[in-house]
């Protein structure tokens, strides 16, 4: 009886201690799959870009995911989750997707500076673009006699020497296994960019970097046309000139087209804020972003900050506790 008393404690120990750890599992899985309240999450690619968004946010919880650090707390009123994407496709691409498998992310707001394109913008002006598209998708081509023989890969654009953009390839939202589709613009959600088009007027934008480099005009925002992604920091007169002309683009960088697509891939809303802190080439002289860079990441968070403070209210006013 003795024996059997002491397997049958060991055996009710053994089973309490399993329970427990599948009620902690459990709940640790619940919580990951939905449990969260939503949040706004607003990315930019480097720290100069976050910092304005540091300092105005009450910051209630820091996580370090694969390597790069995020912050939970409350901007503008609204529940948000801050952080770094990284420079350049490839890392803007992981962290959106590890951030939207660890959070509960409801929209998301990319806020940074670019190059511009559009002759009619200036340094210091903030884009909001209607969609985005990653326009160095693209195939060298061999050459053929007195051109270019691209094959297959020729797309639906006009090539820059020997360069063919084409579409990107994706899955598409409820795609059977396999199946692919090919799109070269992803818009941002109509909505949120509605909201932008609202607050547009009502954000004053900074002239003056604060070393005093002063802009000899009154930068403007501009809602809609488009924005281009790609791998290549563009200082070139020549090529800035082509994407004009075959994108139409506004705007150019290196990060916020790969979010746009881990957003559509995942079905979140996206928008993005863009302020141009060089011409990509344009410009007389050399390339202004080491004297505007940080003028340019200002008014785009100035314009962000008011667009957030314009969103409705969270339904959970103690969202950013939990």
């Amino acid at each position: 009886m003795i024996r059997t008393s002491v397997r049958h404690k060991q055996l009710h120990g053994i089973i309490l201690r399993t329970s427990v750890l599948f009620l902690l599992l459990f709940g640790s899985m619940a919580w990951a799959a939905g449990a969260q309240p939503p949040r706004i999450l607003v990315i930019s690619a480097f720290d100069g870009e976050l910092n304005k968004f540091l300092g105005e946010t009450q910051i209630t919880q820091t996580n370090v995911i694969h390597g790069r650090q995020s912050y939970v707390g409350t901007l503008a009123g609204q529940p948000v989750v801050l952080a770094l994407s990284g420079i350049n496709m490839v890392n803007a691409a992981i962290t959106a997707q590890s951030l939207f498998d660890t959070y509960n992310i409801r929209l998301v707001v990319f806020s940074g500076i670019a190059g511009g394109v559009n002759p009619s913008l200036h340094i210091g002006d903030v884009t909001v673009c209607a969609q985005w598209g990653s326009y160095q998708e693209q195939a060298f081509a061999r050459a053929s006699g007195n051109g270019w023989d691209a094959g297959f890969h020729k797309g639906n654009f006009p090539n820059f020497g020997m360069m063919f953009p084409h579409d990107t390839s994706v899955v598409s939202p409820g795609a059977k296994p396999g199946e692919i589709e090919k799109r070269f613009w992803f818009p941002v959600d109509t909505e949120a960019l509605e909201t932008a088009r609202v607050v547009a007027s009502k954000v004053t934008l900074a002239a003056c970097a604060a070393d005093g480099s002063c802009l000899d005009y009154k930068p403007v925002i501009v809602i809609g046309g488009n924005g281009v992604s790609g791998p290549t920091f563009v200082d070139n007169a020549e090529y800035r000139a082509y994407v004009w002309e075959t994108f139409h683009a506004d705007a150019l960088d290196s990060e916020t087209a790969a979010v746009a697509i881990a957003a559509y891939v995942n079905q979140i809303p996206y928008i993005a804020f863009r302020s141009l802190s060089d011409l990509a080439g344009g410009g007389s002289g050399k390339n202004k972003i080491r004297i505007f860079g940080s003028l340019a990441a200002e008014n785009s968070a100035r314009v962000v900050i008011a667009f957030l403070g314009a969103l409705p209210a969270p339904a959970d006013a103690d969202a950013e506790k939990k």
